[in-house]
Protein backbone atom coordinates (compact mmCIF):
# COMPACT_ATOMS: atom_id res chain seq x y z
CA UNK A 1 0.00 0.00 0.00
CA UNK A 2 2.82 2.40 0.82
CA UNK A 3 4.36 1.74 -2.63
CA UNK A 4 1.01 2.52 -4.31
CA UNK A 5 0.85 5.84 -2.46
CA UNK A 6 4.34 6.80 -3.72
CA UNK A 7 3.83 5.62 -7.32
CA UNK A 8 2.15 8.86 -8.55
CA UNK A 9 5.02 10.79 -7.01
CA UNK A 10 7.58 8.59 -8.84
CA UNK A 11 5.78 9.04 -12.16
CA UNK A 12 5.79 12.76 -11.68
CA UNK A 13 9.44 12.69 -10.77
CA UNK A 14 10.36 10.71 -13.90
CA UNK A 15 8.24 13.04 -16.08
CA UNK A 16 9.90 16.12 -14.64
CA UNK A 17 13.32 14.56 -15.08
CA UNK A 18 12.56 13.64 -18.69
CA UNK A 19 11.47 17.19 -19.48
CA UNK A 20 14.59 18.61 -17.87
CA UNK A 21 16.78 16.14 -19.80
CA UNK A 22 15.15 17.21 -23.08
CA UNK A 23 15.83 20.84 -22.21
CA UNK A 24 19.44 20.02 -21.35
CA UNK A 25 19.87 18.18 -24.65
CA UNK A 26 18.60 21.25 -26.49
CA UNK A 27 21.01 23.44 -24.50
CA UNK A 28 23.90 21.07 -25.31
CA UNK A 29 23.01 21.17 -29.01
CA UNK A 30 22.93 24.96 -28.78
CA UNK A 31 26.39 24.99 -27.20
CA UNK A 32 27.70 22.78 -30.01
CA UNK A 33 26.29 25.01 -32.73
CA UNK A 34 27.52 28.12 -30.92
CA UNK A 35 31.02 26.67 -30.87
CA UNK A 36 30.69 25.69 -34.54
CA UNK A 37 29.46 29.16 -35.51
CA UNK A 38 31.83 31.25 -33.41
CA UNK A 39 34.80 29.35 -31.98
CA UNK A 40 35.63 27.10 -34.96
CA UNK A 41 35.79 30.01 -37.51
CA UNK A 42 38.04 31.97 -35.14
CA UNK A 43 40.32 28.96 -34.74
CA UNK A 44 40.34 28.50 -38.54
CA UNK A 45 41.54 32.08 -39.08
CA UNK A 46 44.24 31.73 -36.44
CA UNK A 47 45.39 28.43 -37.95
CA UNK A 48 45.76 29.94 -41.43
CA UNK A 49 47.87 32.81 -40.07
CA UNK A 50 50.40 30.67 -38.20
CA UNK A 51 53.62 29.71 -40.05
CA UNK A 52 53.50 26.11 -38.79
CA UNK A 53 51.64 23.36 -40.60
CA UNK A 54 50.78 21.03 -37.72
CA UNK A 55 47.79 23.15 -36.68
CA UNK A 56 46.52 23.19 -40.29
CA UNK A 57 46.65 19.40 -40.37
CA UNK A 58 44.96 19.27 -36.97
CA UNK A 59 42.13 21.42 -38.35
CA UNK A 60 41.85 19.33 -41.53
CA UNK A 61 41.47 16.17 -39.45
CA UNK A 62 38.43 17.75 -37.68
CA UNK A 63 40.13 17.73 -34.30
CA UNK A 64 38.51 20.99 -33.19
CA UNK A 65 35.08 20.01 -34.53
CA UNK A 66 35.14 16.75 -32.57
CA UNK A 67 36.50 18.52 -29.50
CA UNK A 68 33.49 20.86 -29.61
CA UNK A 69 31.23 17.81 -29.26
CA UNK A 70 33.24 16.80 -26.18
CA UNK A 71 32.74 20.27 -24.66
CA UNK A 72 28.98 20.19 -25.34
CA UNK A 73 28.59 16.70 -23.85
CA UNK A 74 30.63 17.63 -20.77
CA UNK A 75 28.33 20.64 -20.29
CA UNK A 76 25.29 18.36 -20.65
CA UNK A 77 26.62 15.93 -18.02
CA UNK A 78 27.48 18.75 -15.62
CA UNK A 79 23.98 20.26 -15.92
CA UNK A 80 22.44 16.79 -15.63
CA UNK A 81 24.19 16.19 -12.30
CA UNK A 82 23.00 19.56 -11.04
CA UNK A 83 19.39 19.75 -12.20
CA UNK A 84 18.13 16.16 -12.39
CA UNK A 85 17.36 13.97 -9.38
CA UNK A 86 20.14 11.40 -8.97
CA UNK A 87 17.67 8.75 -7.84
CA UNK A 88 15.49 8.79 -10.96
CA UNK A 89 15.68 6.17 -13.71
CA UNK A 90 15.78 8.95 -16.29
CA UNK A 91 18.95 10.30 -14.70
CA UNK A 92 20.65 6.90 -14.72
CA UNK A 93 19.76 6.25 -18.34
CA UNK A 94 20.66 9.78 -19.53
CA UNK A 95 23.91 9.87 -17.57
CA UNK A 96 25.01 6.47 -18.93
CA UNK A 97 24.07 7.46 -22.49
CA UNK A 98 25.91 10.77 -22.09
CA UNK A 99 29.06 9.00 -20.87
CA UNK A 100 28.91 6.58 -23.78
CA UNK A 101 28.58 9.49 -26.22
CA UNK A 102 31.40 11.32 -24.46
CA UNK A 103 33.62 8.24 -24.73
CA UNK A 104 32.88 7.99 -28.45
CA UNK A 105 33.78 11.60 -29.23
CA UNK A 106 36.85 11.55 -26.99
CA UNK A 107 37.98 8.50 -28.96
CA UNK A 108 37.31 10.26 -32.28
CA UNK A 109 39.25 13.31 -31.04
CA UNK A 110 42.20 11.15 -30.01
CA UNK A 111 42.14 9.37 -33.39
CA UNK A 112 42.24 12.76 -35.12
CA UNK A 113 45.28 13.68 -33.02
CA UNK A 114 47.02 10.39 -33.88
CA UNK A 115 46.27 10.88 -37.58
CA UNK A 116 47.75 14.38 -37.41
CA UNK A 117 50.90 13.05 -35.76
CA UNK A 118 51.13 10.37 -38.45
CA UNK A 119 50.90 12.89 -41.30
CA UNK A 120 53.51 15.17 -39.71
CA UNK A 121 55.86 12.23 -39.05
CA UNK A 122 55.48 11.01 -42.64
CA UNK A 123 56.45 14.45 -43.96
CA UNK A 124 59.51 14.76 -41.73
CA UNK A 125 60.60 11.11 -41.86
CA UNK A 126 59.28 9.83 -45.22
CA UNK A 127 61.38 6.65 -45.29
CA UNK A 128 60.76 5.47 -41.72
CA UNK A 129 58.13 2.74 -41.15
CA UNK A 130 56.29 4.90 -38.60
CA UNK A 131 52.87 3.83 -39.90
CA UNK A 132 53.15 0.68 -37.79
CA UNK A 133 53.57 2.74 -34.60
CA UNK A 134 50.52 4.88 -35.33
CA UNK A 135 48.43 1.85 -36.24
CA UNK A 136 49.33 0.36 -32.86
CA UNK A 137 48.33 3.64 -31.18
CA UNK A 138 44.99 3.48 -33.00
CA UNK A 139 44.43 -0.08 -31.79
CA UNK A 140 45.30 0.90 -28.21
CA UNK A 141 42.98 3.94 -28.31
CA UNK A 142 40.09 1.93 -29.76
CA UNK A 143 40.66 -0.87 -27.23
CA UNK A 144 40.55 1.58 -24.33
CA UNK A 145 37.39 3.12 -25.78
CA UNK A 146 35.72 -0.28 -26.05
CA UNK A 147 36.71 -1.22 -22.47
CA UNK A 148 35.38 2.06 -21.06
CA UNK A 149 32.15 1.68 -23.06
CA UNK A 150 31.62 -1.88 -21.80
CA UNK A 151 32.27 -0.76 -18.23
CA UNK A 152 29.62 1.97 -18.59
CA UNK A 153 27.06 -0.45 -20.03
CA UNK A 154 27.80 -3.14 -17.44
CA UNK A 155 28.07 -0.70 -14.56
CA UNK A 156 31.44 -2.18 -13.57
CA UNK A 157 34.88 -0.67 -13.23
CA UNK A 158 37.22 -0.91 -16.28
CA UNK A 159 39.60 -3.06 -14.19
CA UNK A 160 36.96 -5.76 -13.81
CA UNK A 161 36.27 -5.68 -17.57
CA UNK A 162 39.98 -6.04 -18.34
CA UNK A 163 40.36 -8.94 -15.93
CA UNK A 164 37.44 -10.65 -17.62
CA UNK A 165 39.35 -10.62 -20.91
CA UNK A 166 41.82 -13.11 -19.47
CA UNK A 167 39.50 -15.97 -20.33
CA UNK A 168 39.35 -14.76 -23.93
CA UNK A 169 43.12 -14.36 -24.30
CA UNK A 170 43.52 -17.43 -26.52
CA UNK A 171 40.71 -16.30 -28.81
CA UNK A 172 42.10 -12.76 -29.00
CA UNK A 173 45.57 -14.10 -29.82
CA UNK A 174 44.06 -16.09 -32.67
CA UNK A 175 41.98 -13.19 -33.97
CA UNK A 176 44.84 -10.67 -33.76
CA UNK A 177 47.57 -13.10 -34.83
CA UNK A 178 48.46 -11.20 -38.02
CA UNK A 179 48.58 -7.74 -36.38
CA UNK A 180 50.72 -9.10 -33.53
CA UNK A 181 53.12 -10.83 -35.91
CA UNK A 182 53.14 -7.74 -38.11
CA UNK A 183 53.93 -5.55 -35.10
CA UNK A 184 56.88 -7.74 -34.12
CA UNK A 185 58.10 -7.88 -37.72
CA UNK A 186 57.72 -4.12 -38.13
CA UNK A 187 59.75 -3.46 -35.00
CA UNK A 188 62.50 -5.77 -36.27
CA UNK A 189 62.49 -4.17 -39.72
CA UNK A 190 62.70 -0.70 -38.19
CA UNK A 191 65.24 -1.38 -35.44
CA UNK A 192 67.57 -3.35 -37.74
CA UNK A 193 67.07 -0.89 -40.63
CA UNK A 194 66.21 -3.79 -42.92
CA UNK A 195 63.61 -1.96 -44.97
CA UNK A 196 62.20 1.55 -45.38
CA UNK A 197 59.69 3.31 -47.59
CA UNK A 198 61.34 4.10 -50.93
CA UNK A 199 63.68 1.09 -50.90
CA UNK A 200 63.91 -1.16 -53.94
CA UNK A 201 62.62 -4.56 -52.77
CA UNK A 202 62.94 -7.79 -54.72
CA UNK A 203 61.07 -10.85 -53.44
CA UNK A 204 60.49 -13.45 -56.19
CA UNK A 205 58.27 -15.62 -53.96
CA UNK A 206 55.61 -12.89 -54.07
CA UNK A 207 56.51 -11.61 -57.57
CA UNK A 208 57.56 -8.33 -55.96
CA UNK A 209 60.19 -6.20 -57.68
CA UNK A 210 59.94 -2.46 -57.18
CA UNK A 211 59.76 0.41 -54.72
CA UNK A 212 58.27 0.04 -51.23
CA UNK A 213 55.44 2.58 -50.99
CA UNK A 214 53.96 1.64 -47.60
CA UNK A 215 54.86 -0.40 -44.55
CA UNK A 216 51.83 -1.03 -42.34
CA UNK A 217 51.08 -3.22 -39.35
CA UNK A 218 50.12 -6.26 -41.39
CA UNK A 219 51.29 -5.61 -44.98
CA UNK A 220 54.03 -4.07 -47.09
CA UNK A 221 52.95 -2.59 -50.43
CA UNK A 222 55.42 -2.67 -53.32
CA UNK A 223 54.96 -0.68 -56.53
CA UNK A 224 56.49 -2.98 -59.16
CA UNK A 225 58.29 -1.69 -62.24
CA UNK A 226 55.30 -2.68 -64.39
CA UNK A 227 53.21 -0.36 -62.18
CA UNK A 228 51.32 -3.19 -60.51
CA UNK A 229 51.16 -3.27 -56.70
CA UNK A 230 52.15 -6.36 -54.72
CA UNK A 231 51.01 -6.74 -51.11
CA UNK A 232 53.32 -8.78 -48.88
CA UNK A 233 52.56 -9.81 -45.27
CA UNK A 234 54.94 -7.90 -42.99
CA UNK A 235 55.77 -11.09 -41.12
CA UNK A 236 56.92 -12.70 -44.39
CA UNK A 237 59.82 -10.26 -44.56
CA UNK A 238 61.16 -11.78 -41.35
CA UNK A 239 60.34 -15.43 -42.10
CA UNK A 240 61.43 -15.41 -45.77
CA UNK A 241 64.40 -13.94 -47.60
CA UNK A 242 64.26 -10.81 -49.74
CA UNK A 243 66.73 -8.53 -51.51
CA UNK A 244 66.95 -4.84 -50.63
CA UNK A 245 68.77 -2.88 -53.34
CA UNK A 246 69.08 0.26 -51.22
CA UNK A 247 72.68 -0.61 -50.34
CA UNK A 248 73.55 -0.30 -54.02
CA UNK A 249 72.18 3.24 -54.16
CA UNK A 250 73.91 4.18 -50.92
CA UNK A 251 77.25 2.88 -52.22
CA UNK A 252 76.92 4.90 -55.41
CA UNK A 253 77.77 2.08 -57.82
CA UNK A 254 75.67 -0.36 -59.82
CA UNK A 255 77.22 -3.65 -60.82
CA UNK A 256 78.02 -4.87 -64.31
CA UNK A 257 78.60 -8.63 -64.40
CA UNK A 258 78.37 -9.90 -67.95
CA UNK A 259 80.45 -12.21 -70.13
CA UNK A 260 81.40 -12.26 -73.78
CA UNK A 261 82.22 -15.69 -75.26
CA UNK A 262 85.37 -16.03 -77.35
CA UNK A 263 85.77 -18.70 -80.02
CA UNK A 264 88.48 -21.02 -78.69
CA UNK A 265 89.77 -21.66 -82.24
CA UNK A 266 90.60 -17.96 -82.66
CA UNK A 267 93.06 -17.94 -79.74
CA UNK A 268 96.71 -17.83 -80.91
CA UNK A 269 100.22 -16.57 -80.13
CA UNK A 270 101.03 -13.05 -81.31
CA UNK A 271 103.50 -12.72 -84.16
CA UNK A 272 105.66 -9.68 -84.88
CA UNK A 273 103.01 -8.04 -87.06
CA UNK A 274 100.36 -8.53 -84.39
CA UNK A 275 102.65 -7.09 -81.73
CA UNK A 276 103.49 -4.07 -83.86
CA UNK A 277 99.82 -3.39 -84.53
CA UNK A 278 98.67 -3.82 -80.94
CA UNK A 279 101.50 -1.68 -79.59
CA UNK A 280 99.87 1.25 -81.36
CA UNK A 281 96.83 1.00 -79.10
CA UNK A 282 97.09 3.84 -76.61
CA UNK A 283 95.58 1.99 -73.64
CA UNK A 284 98.08 -0.89 -73.72
CA UNK A 285 101.11 0.77 -75.29
CA UNK A 286 103.08 0.78 -72.05
CA UNK A 287 101.76 -2.65 -71.15
CA UNK A 288 102.99 -4.11 -74.45
CA UNK A 289 106.48 -2.64 -74.06
CA UNK A 290 106.82 -3.94 -70.50
CA UNK A 291 105.38 -7.35 -71.35
CA UNK A 292 107.63 -7.82 -74.42
CA UNK A 293 110.71 -6.96 -72.37
CA UNK A 294 109.65 -9.35 -69.65
CA UNK A 295 109.05 -12.21 -72.13
CA UNK A 296 112.33 -11.66 -73.97
CA UNK A 297 114.27 -11.49 -70.69
CA UNK A 298 112.68 -14.73 -69.49
CA UNK A 299 113.44 -16.56 -72.75
CA UNK A 300 117.06 -15.30 -72.77
CA UNK A 301 117.54 -16.61 -69.24
CA UNK A 302 116.42 -20.00 -70.53
CA UNK A 303 118.90 -19.71 -73.45
CA UNK A 304 116.20 -19.86 -76.07
CA UNK A 305 116.69 -18.25 -79.48
CA UNK A 306 113.80 -16.45 -81.20
CA UNK A 307 113.27 -19.54 -83.35
CA UNK A 308 112.86 -21.63 -80.18
CA UNK A 309 110.53 -19.16 -78.46
CA UNK A 310 107.66 -21.64 -78.64
CA UNK A 311 109.38 -23.53 -75.84
CA UNK A 312 109.33 -20.40 -73.64
CA UNK A 313 106.88 -17.63 -72.89
CA UNK A 314 104.87 -15.89 -75.60
CA UNK A 315 102.11 -13.36 -75.77
CA UNK A 316 98.65 -14.54 -76.76
CA UNK A 317 95.93 -12.49 -78.35
CA UNK A 318 93.48 -13.59 -75.60
CA UNK A 319 95.76 -12.54 -72.74
CA UNK A 320 96.51 -9.24 -74.44
CA UNK A 321 92.81 -8.72 -75.06
CA UNK A 322 92.14 -9.30 -71.35
CA UNK A 323 94.83 -6.75 -70.45
CA UNK A 324 93.31 -4.26 -72.88
CA UNK A 325 89.84 -4.68 -71.40
CA UNK A 326 91.24 -4.22 -67.89
CA UNK A 327 92.86 -0.91 -68.87
CA UNK A 328 89.71 0.10 -70.76
CA UNK A 329 87.47 -0.50 -67.72
CA UNK A 330 89.86 1.19 -65.30
CA UNK A 331 90.06 4.29 -67.49
CA UNK A 332 86.38 4.54 -68.38
CA UNK A 333 85.01 7.87 -67.05
CA UNK A 334 81.64 6.36 -66.09
CA UNK A 335 82.96 3.35 -64.17
CA UNK A 336 83.22 3.73 -60.39
CA UNK A 337 86.92 4.02 -59.48
CA UNK A 338 86.63 3.12 -55.79
CA UNK A 339 84.75 -0.16 -56.25
CA UNK A 340 86.22 -3.42 -57.48
CA UNK A 341 86.69 -3.87 -61.22
CA UNK A 342 88.29 -6.73 -63.11
CA UNK A 343 88.21 -8.76 -66.29
CA UNK A 344 88.43 -12.48 -65.65
CA UNK A 345 88.50 -15.61 -67.75
CA UNK A 346 85.98 -18.24 -66.65
CA UNK A 347 85.79 -21.98 -67.22
CA UNK A 348 85.49 -22.71 -70.91
CA UNK A 349 82.16 -24.00 -72.17
CA UNK A 350 80.83 -25.54 -75.39
CA UNK A 351 79.93 -21.99 -76.42
CA UNK A 352 83.51 -20.77 -76.07
CA UNK A 353 85.73 -19.08 -73.50
CA UNK A 354 83.79 -16.69 -71.24
CA UNK A 355 85.52 -13.34 -70.66
CA UNK A 356 83.61 -11.70 -67.79
CA UNK A 357 83.51 -7.97 -67.14
CA UNK A 358 82.99 -7.23 -63.44
CA UNK A 359 82.75 -3.57 -62.42
CA UNK A 360 80.34 -0.89 -61.21
CA UNK A 361 78.89 2.08 -63.04
CA UNK A 362 79.19 5.42 -61.24
CA UNK A 363 75.52 6.20 -61.95
CA UNK A 364 73.02 3.93 -60.18
CA UNK A 365 70.02 5.04 -62.23
CA UNK A 366 68.66 2.16 -64.25
CA UNK A 367 68.57 3.89 -67.64
CA UNK A 368 72.06 5.37 -67.26
CA UNK A 369 73.43 2.05 -65.97
CA UNK A 370 72.08 0.21 -69.01
CA UNK A 371 73.49 2.88 -71.35
CA UNK A 372 76.99 2.62 -69.89
CA UNK A 373 76.84 -1.18 -69.92
CA UNK A 374 75.76 -1.19 -73.55
CA UNK A 375 78.53 1.25 -74.49
CA UNK A 376 81.15 -0.97 -72.82
CA UNK A 377 80.04 -4.10 -74.65
CA UNK A 378 79.59 -2.27 -77.93
CA UNK A 379 83.28 -1.41 -77.71
CA UNK A 380 84.23 -4.98 -76.72
CA UNK A 381 82.41 -6.51 -79.68
CA UNK A 382 83.95 -3.97 -82.05
CA UNK A 383 87.56 -4.21 -80.78
CA UNK A 384 87.78 -8.03 -80.52
CA UNK A 385 88.63 -8.58 -84.25
CA UNK A 386 91.62 -6.23 -83.85
CA UNK A 387 93.12 -8.91 -81.59
CA UNK A 388 92.31 -11.67 -84.06
CA UNK A 389 89.54 -12.97 -81.82
CA UNK A 390 86.07 -14.06 -82.83
CA UNK A 391 82.95 -13.71 -80.69
CA UNK A 392 81.00 -16.96 -80.42
CA UNK A 393 77.52 -17.00 -81.91
CA UNK A 394 75.30 -19.97 -82.69
CA UNK A 395 74.79 -20.27 -86.44
CA UNK A 396 71.49 -18.93 -87.67
CA UNK A 397 69.37 -20.43 -90.43
CA UNK A 398 70.79 -17.84 -92.81
CA UNK A 399 74.37 -18.86 -91.91
CA UNK A 400 73.54 -22.49 -92.58
CA UNK A 401 71.94 -21.63 -95.91
CA UNK A 402 74.99 -19.61 -96.99
CA UNK A 403 77.32 -22.44 -95.94
CA UNK A 404 75.33 -25.06 -97.89
CA UNK A 405 75.24 -22.87 -101.00
CA UNK A 406 78.99 -22.28 -100.83
CA UNK A 407 79.59 -26.05 -100.65
CA UNK A 408 77.62 -26.52 -103.85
Amino acid sequence: MFYNLLKPFELGLELDSAIIVMILIIIAIGIKYLLAAVAIPIISKLVRKTPTDWDDILFEQKFFDRASFVVAILAFLAMLRTWVNDFSTTFDFSFALGRLTLTLFILLTVLSLIKTMQIIAKKRFPTSPLLIIFQVLNIIAISIGVIVSLSIVAGKSPGIIVSGFGALAAVLMLVFKDPIMGLVAGIQLSSNKMLAVGDWLEMPKYNADGDVIEISLTTVNVLNWDKTITTIPTSALINDSFKNWQGMFDTGGRRIKRSVFIEAASVKFLDENDIAKLTELRLIKDYMHDKIEDVEKHNQELGLSPEQAINGRQLTNLGTFRAYLTHYINNHPEIHRELISMVRQLQSTPEGIPMEIYCFTADTRWVEHERVQADVFDHIFAIAPAFGLQIFQNPSANNMRISLNSDK
